[in-house]
């Protein structure tokens, strides 16, 4: 007899097939048994199940391979990997962007979490607290995490950061690598591929800061030391090599890599901008010419607008600006003394005239709101844009948004849309048959924006509600697809032997809410999260994990760290 069965359910197996009526059957963790609705005639029926669930009406998938996190730091403290779970994500990639807290020696630790603390958006009081360092090297982090389990499945990156900091010491965010040094380098990433990383990850973005507005370290490399390090993947045999794109770094120069080394590269993060509208498309094109070349470029987008809020304590999306950097150094008084200061105005409100620099923030003051005033001058200019409350006290937007922060002790909380607004665009990029999607960036941002409901939304908004991707494809997308990319084994279809990894859902209501600020991290810290609509069931590995009610606090720990992928 079989653990579960699933009567009458549309299966959507993660091919890109269309859906058919049918049972599957789970015995000790995988999928057992596919069949037509009962016995159908010309069909083969699962046997009885211990529980069995009627779901007639209700589409069965593969569980979401979330292609794109930062739960790095948060699998140290969080075993359920918050919100992930209940938005039907069973398997998370972490790791990316080259973020990682392995290897980090211990005199190193809490550098790494205040970089981690302007790189990512995160909390420092929240790492502090919350980070558990039993580990220095990546192996050992792997370890750490399967001593620990979890509840998803994790496969994990060797990070490009924090291998430099470990290797060169301060000197990571200040220099090119010697030749000594970037063999050794590569020596970590073949004891991290033997261990089973799913691969190596970097950066070259330049809104990729960390504390004080110094470069990841990562941004430091030079094309030999990038083309030796992705050549251990190389000599590895396996892995895929991810980064995140900054405006120096070509696809050609990407393609040389993926051509040298034979291993497949992930380029991040592309994102529609309407300051430059066409860009994505060409970069995707040339992605595209690659692939006809024979080697094994992918583009990563997201299906989500990326909405972002913040205080100007934090103001991540400006950090890409040169003119901020005086802002990033400072803190408290000093803090508010540079943004009262015209030349520091002055010398941002030059970067955003020029019109060849492509940033998260791009000076469309029309999409950057007022969310949430401090005090009651302010209140009932809530969500107004600042393109028109500065046109009415005759300002200019920056000058009008500082000057509302000042006066609000910093407090002021702003939301803006910065990239994928324009729908039409995004759903041409969403087809793009060249692209990935994925970029929900869970784990980090957590006070600014939470898009780990990514699948949902493209499963309900983009399947549904508009019809630009079909429903089949986008399962692919978030199953198939990302599980032949990066080489994970028996996940991401609906196949007799494979991982019950599974998401239950109504098609009719699937998608996220909106979003919510919670209090749930170390010390009661909040984050932003957006809850599921329409989940009616997610397992890992067999164990239901969450339902319509939300993440089930005593699923255990039934995730597996991944550590064998395929080549």
């Amino acid at each position: 007899m079989h653990d579960l069965v699933f009567r009458n359910a549309r299966l959507f197996d993660g091919s890109g097939a269309a859906g058919e009526i049918g049972d599957l059957a789970v015995a000790g963790g995988r999928i057992a048994e596919l069949g037509a609705p009962g016995g159908a005639a010309g069909g083969a029926s699962v046997g009885a199940g211990r529980e069995e669930i009627d779901a007639e009406g209700l589409v069965l998938m593969p569980g979401i391979i979330d292609s794109h996190t930062h739960y790095d730091a948060q699998a140290t403290w969080d075993p359920a990997l918050t919100p992930s779970p209940s938005l039907g994500v069973t398997t998370v990639v972490i790791g990316n962007c080259g973020f990682t807290i392995a290897p980090c020696r211990p005199g190193d630790r809490d550098l790494t979490l205040r970089n981690l603390t302007h790189v990512e958006g995160m909390s420092l009081e929240v790492l502090r607290q919350g980070v558990a360092w039993d580990f220095e090297t990546f192996p050992e982090y792997l370890t750490a995490l399967e001593r620990r389990g979890a509840v998803l499945n994790i496969a994990a990156f060797i990070g490009h950061s924090s291998l430099r900091t470990w290797v060169m010491g301060a000197a990571a965010a200040e220099r090119a690598a010697t030749g000594a040094e970037i063999a050794e380098m590569r020596a970590i990433i073949l004891d991290a591929m033997a261990a089973g990383a799913v691969g190596f990850a970097t950066s070259t973005a330049g809104q990729h800061n960390g504390e004080g507005g110094v470069p990841m370290p990562s941004r430091l490399a030079d094309d030999t030391e990038l083309r030796a390090l992705v050549g251990a993947l190389g000599a590895a045999g396996r892995g895929i090599f991810m980064l995140t794109k900054g405006s120096g770094t070509t696809v050609s120069f990407l393609e040389s890599l993926a051509a040298e080394s034979g291993r497949p590269v992930m380029i991040a993060a592309l994102l529609h901008n309407s300051t430059r509208p066409e860009q994505i498309f060409e970069e995707l094109a040339a992605i595209g010419a690659a692939q006809a070349r024979g080697h094994r470029l992918y583009g990563q987008v997201s299906c989500c607008p990326l909405t972002m809020d913040f205080t100007l304590r934090s103001p991540y999306l400006f950090e890409g600006l040169p003119g901020w950097k005086p802002a990033m150094k400072a803190e408290g008084a000093a803090l508010k003394a540079v943004y009262a200061d015209p030349g520091f105005r002055a010398g941002v409100k030059a970067d955003l005239e020029n019109s060849e620099a492509v940033r998260l923030f791009n000076g469309e003051w029309d999409k950057l709101n007022l969310l949430e005033a401090a005090t009651s001058e302010y209140r009932d200019l809530e969500h107004r844009d600042l393109a028109d409350l500065a046109a009415a006290d005759g300002k200019h937007p920056l000058d009008w948004m500082l000057d509302c922060a000042l006066a609000e002790n910093l407090d002021t909380i702003f939301t803006a849309v910065l990239l994928n607004s324009d729908e039409a665009a995004v759903g041409r990029m969403l087809r793009d048959p060249h692209a990935s999607i994925a970029l929900s960036d869970a784990g980090a941002h957590l006070t600014f924006f939470c898009d780990a409901g990514f699948g949902l939304y493209l499963m309900g908004h983009w399947a549904r509600e508009l019809g630009v991707v079909p429903l089949e494809e986008a399962v692919w997308q978030l199953t198939g697809r990302p599980a032949e990319i990066f080489g994970i084994r028996n996940r991401g279809l609906l196949r007799p032997g494979y991982a019950a990894d599974l998401l239950l859902f109504d098609p009719a209501t699937v998608g996220r809410g909106p979003k919510e600020r919670v209090h749930d991290l170390p010390g009661g810290a909040p984050r932003l999260t957006t809850p599921a609509q329409g989940v009616h069931g997610v397992w890992v590995n067999g164990v239901k994990v969450a339902d319509e009610t939300g993440a089930h606090a005593d699923a255990g720990r039934p995730g597996r760290v991944l550590r064998e992928f395929s080549a």
